[in-house]
């Protein structure tokens, strides 16, 4: 049997309406926009945001988020599609099965598994030191840290981490409310992601009055802007290609690209939504448009805050609380919402990242090609508890025990990866199927999907060669466990 062996649509759709069995359809439009704008909203926002207007963009920074929301939309246009004609939990997974073949498919569930397990790694380490900074470091340093970490302290004497445990603490209290249920697990990421866009929503608002004009003036870099000042004294100068002008807007989008990241996993939910044709297009599309909102407006209030030269100096996690500190007098306590509002982020995508990769698992386990562990369903909440346990053991040690800094731009291969194939399948599906009933239907086939795939494949190519090598090495491992286990026990080659 061929190693591209498709699944049918037809079984796929029954395996869509089997509601008795399978996960339990819980989630409405309004949960499944919350998941994404939960998945989409982290530190992207406070943190991509000065990083590109200080070193590339300046005020035209809201350009870079334009282009890059137009990036997100084609792929975004892509999933709406299919989640709409195929509503079963797998995302790029089921699509890629559907329309490319299992040995795909297997791939692209493989380099999911960077976006969503590494992802919750790194993302909850992340959460691990805003926590520390909100309670004024005092978790010891042994205990916020991996043991591949050290740093000296104000006397001079050198720690060593031992476990990272907030970092732990949160991977389990989300994982435990995984399982307890996904409606219960969308009303607190509702609740979180109320919360942070409240936050987000008051600095806009309050910012917009300490707008200095002077600051959007010139809006674009010009080719002769004064070098500007870096931390460490040295000047850095705009007269590159790509550090002013329409050539900084662009890599501008490129930086800002990655606060977009997260709404394809409202798509793994597809089999959770009660009524998924109508509500699926709805979440995924939905999340991107009141985000791309909300980013545009935030960066064009702290460009305004702040001239964009002072992002150099404060372009990583504080250049938020840094701009209120500086320049908005009285209003001291914001930038402390504003960390809470970061925290807030950070724990749901972990949640939707480790709910996102616990609903991959279980399709892929149904499919045969993952141990049947993977889609045990729990007899009371019907959730994949066994998944999310191995998921909290495997992501909990990784979070522990290894520094941030290791999965590096990883996550964002597997999700571009995922963009790609995605793209490339509602061609495939509109050329084998095109009298299919298309509840929602992507616009401009085939343009939409090309440009998707041209925008997705430039942003790989970009990536350090380092992290590219790494996805590589992690493919050949995934095809070691393709031909040494899924495909002898695959359902589809062995009905």
């Amino acid at each position: 049997m061929s190693l591209f062996v498709k699944k049918s649509l037809s079984s796929l759709l029954a395996q869509a309406g089997d509601s008795e069995k399978g996960l339990k359809r819980t989630l409405t439009a309004g949960n499944l926009v919350a998941l994404g704008i939960g998945a989409i909203i982290g530190a992207g926002l406070f943190v991509r945001t000065a990083l590109a207007a200080g070193q590339h963009a300046g005020p035209a920074v809201t350009i870079s988020f334009i282009i890059a929301a137009i990036g997100c939309a084609f792929a975004g246009l892509c999933y709406a599609e299919f989640a709409s004609i195929i509503p079963i939990a797998g995302s790029a997974y089921t699509y890629a099965y559907a329309t490319m073949g299992e040995l795909v498919a297997w791939i692209i569930g493989w380099a999911l598994i960077l976006e969503y397990a590494l992802g919750a790694a790194t993302v909850s380490i992340s959460w691990s030191e805003y926590l520390n900074r909100l309670l004024g470091g005092r978790i010891p340093y042994e205990w916020c840290h991996s043991p591949f970490e050290s740093a000296l302290d104000a006397n001079n004497v050198l720690h060593t981490g031992i476990i990272n445990a907030p970092a732990l603490l949160i991977l389990l209290i989300l994982s435990l409310l995984l399982i307890k249920g996904t409606q219960e697990s969308a009303t607190v990421n509702t609740i979180i992601v109320i919360v942070k866009v409240s936050i987000v929503l008051i600095f806009i608002a309050i910012g917009w009055g300490y707008i200095n004009p002077a600051n959007h003036t010139p809006y674009i870099i010009p080719a002769d802007a004064p070098p500007a000042v870096q931390p460490d004294g040295s000047l850095y100068s705009y007269a590159d290609f790509f550090r002013h002008g329409w050539g900084g807007v662009l890599t501008g989008a490129g930086i800002v690209f990655f606060a977009f990241i997260g709404f394809d996993a409202v798509s793994t939910a597809a089999q959770e939504a009660k009524n998924p044709k109508k509500d699926m297009p709805l979440g995924i599309l939905g999340s991107l448009v009141i985000c791309t909102i909300l980013y545009i407006l935030f960066s064009y209030v702290l460009t305004g805050v702040a001239p964009y030269t002072d992002f150099l100096k404060a372009g990583k996690e504080a250049s938020v609380a840094y701009a209120i500190d500086t320049y908005m007098p009285g209003y001291e306590w914001l930038a402390t919402l504003v960390t809470v509002a970061i925290l807030a982020g950070f724990s749901s995508v972990i949640l939707v990242m480790l709910m996102g990769q616990s609903r991959v698992f279980y399709t892929m386990a149904s499919d045969g090609l993952l141990p049947k562990i993977f889609s045990a369903l729990h007899p009371k909440f019907r959730t994949p508890y066994k998944s999310n346990m191995v998921l909290f053991v495997f992501v909990g040690l990784f979070a522990a025990f290894v520094p941030g800094t290791v999965a590096g731009d990883l996550t964002s291969i597997g999700t571009l990866f995922a963009f790609v194939l995605v793209c490339a399948g509602v061609m495939i599906l509109r050329k084998k199927d095109p009298n299919l009933h298309r509840p929602f239907k992507t616009p401009l086939v085939p343009l939409v999907p090309i440009l998707g795939i041209i925008v997705c494949t430039a942003m790989i190519v970009s990536l350090p060669n380092d992290t590219l090598l790494s996805a590589f090495i992690w493919m050949i491992v995934g095809l070691l466990v393709y031909f040494g286990y899924s495909q002898r026990h695959s359902k589809l080659r062995n009905p």
